[in-house]
């Protein structure tokens, strides 16, 4: 349970907190494929809780194009014995059971109560029209820092570093970092902000931002 003290920021991860996550994608399609869920996910994102040169991690820095990483990864799949269908894998993300505008509406009270907000999310070139016209960016946070426009990606301290100098936020502890990957929350709490690890259902997880706040 985290501490209540005084918050002047809270930023939120993307992809598995405004939307369903791409690792139970991942998931998904690996039980749907036959193959087994942990060598999907090495072979598809790499060791996500480090930033290294597999193919994904460099994707989401900008330094390869989306279609050259989804063939290096198809041939990683294929000679561990199976077919790689980046549609499929990722249609899962499409909708769940999840009423997500929660997750905006916790976005506007955090506004309404006069603190900083800001996306860092680790995301790709290729999808970044896409993702970004899923929510009012400008509407509800004052900044987003992008992997692949930054060329650094989480779980590098640099990451949530730039986001708190660009929101003017001197010391780390007084802001509120939410991701659904307890690598970057573990990232995060390196670097000294307060992290709440969301899950597959976020209303935990919001209702620990609230509480928090006060």
């Amino acid at each position: 349970m985290l501490s209540r003290m005084t918050i002047e920021a809270v930023l939120w991860d993307f992809g598995g907190v405004f939307t369903p996550s791409p690792f139970g994608a991942a998931t998904a399609y690996a039980h749907a494929i036959g193959a087994e869920p942990a060598v999907l996910m090495e072979i598809v994102f790499g060791s996500y809780d480090t930033d290294g040169d597999h193919v994904w991690h460099r994707l989401e820095r900008g330094e390869v194009s989306l279609v050259d990483a989804l063939a290096e990864i198809a041939v990683a799949a294929e000679a561990a014995g199976f077919r790689f269908e980046a549609r499929e894998m990722f249609a899962a993300m499409r909708s769940d059971e999840i009423d997500r505008s929660i997750v905006v509406d916790s976005v506007r009270a955090v506004r309404a109560r006069g603190l900083r907000t800001g996306i860092i999310t680790n995301n790709i070139r290729e999808y970044g029209d896409a993702w970004r016209s899923r929510l009012a960016l400008d509407e509800l946070f004052d900044l987003v820092v992008d992997s692949c426009e930054e060329g650094v990606r989480k779980p590098d301290p640099e990451i949530f570093l730039t986001a708190l100098e660009r929101l003017g936020v001197t010391d780390p502890g007084r802001a509120v970092f939410l991701d659904d990957f307890a690598g970057n929350i573990t990232a995060a709490e390196a670097v000294g902000m307060r992290a709440i690890l969301v899950g597959p259902d976020p209303r935990p997880a919001l209702a620990e931002l609230a509480a928090l706040l006060g």
